[in-house]
């Protein structure tokens, strides 16, 4: 799919969430395409930050946290800042993605925050690295687990290989992500494999099922390996950057409840 297509796409996300009553200051991508490793049946993906009202604070509700699924069956997960923001604190990949995509919307009335929010994507992705790669460590566990578990939706998928391919080639690239995390390449490279054609053959299902059980267990061993040796290491917290991510959702409210 062309950038001007996901565009279109992201635009119709925010139109539709809009709808039934949210206001995201932000909406961006996530998933294969951030990757390029999209196919033609991939979906666009995306997640929102929402800032709440005055009420919502005062009386201490529970901030939004709500999976959309629009009518062609994509999903818009909506966050309130305070989650989101939490979410890149602990390192998410899968939320830091959204730091890093070409393909977002900004709210006018956010553009100076969430533009130097984006402008530190890096040191955002790098705050916690222990938590980065606790965090990378657990997704691959998770697909690990997934890869033969006869879920409701995945009855077709399990008949047809006898496990699911897309949680193989999560593994596969979840390992090299945090490899080349390690060595201290940045996130946004990282993003990108070195072996999308290999990837892109697994999530097609190109390997038998035992084929792609000895795939995942020796990635799973060498997660396990590369990660216990970097968990031993003593690394800093980027206390600085922190800092700077509340100072940006604090004037963030301030503008949303016109406090100078």
């Amino acid at each position: 799919m062309d950038k001007e297509a996901i565009m279109t796409r992201i635009g119709q996300h925010l139109d539709y969430v809009k709808s039934l009553g949210y206001n995201p200051i932000y909406i961006a991508l996530y998933g294969s395409q951030n990757y390029e490793l999209d196919v033609e049946e991939s979906d666009i993906d995306t997640k929102a930050i929402v800032l709440p009202s005055l009420e919502e604070i005062v009386l201490n509700k529970k901030p939004i946290s709500a999976e959309i699924v629009l009518p062609n069956d994509e999903h818009c997960d909506i966050k309130d800042i305070r989650l989101m923001f939490g979410n890149y604190k602990k390192q998410n990949i899968n939320f830091l993605e959204t730091l890093f995509t070409d393909f977002y919307i900004i709210d006018d009335a956010a553009a100076d925050e969430m533009k130097e929010l984006r402008a530190l994507n890096e040191r955002i992705a790098h705050y916690n690295q222990k938590a980065a790669v606790k965090t990378m460590v657990g997704m691959a566990e998770q697909k690990y687990h997934a890869m033969e578990r006869d879920y409701p939706s995945k009855v077709e998928i399990l008949e047809k290989y006898g496990y699911d391919p897309k949680q193989v080639h999560h593994i596969v690239r979840l390992r090299e992500f945090l490899e080349r995390y390690i060595n201290g390449e940045s996130f946004k490279n990282c993003l990108i494999s070195k072996h999308k054609a290999y990837l892109l053959r697994i999530k097609k299902g190109e390997f038998s099922l035992l084929d792609a059980r000895q795939i995942a267990q020796t990635e799973r061993t060498k997660i396990k390996t590369i990660s216990d040796v970097f968990l031993e290491k003593e690394i800093d917290i980027d206390n600085e950057v922190g800092e700077k991510m509340n100072d940006i959702m604090v004037r963030l409210f301030k503008k949303k409840l016109n406090i100078i």
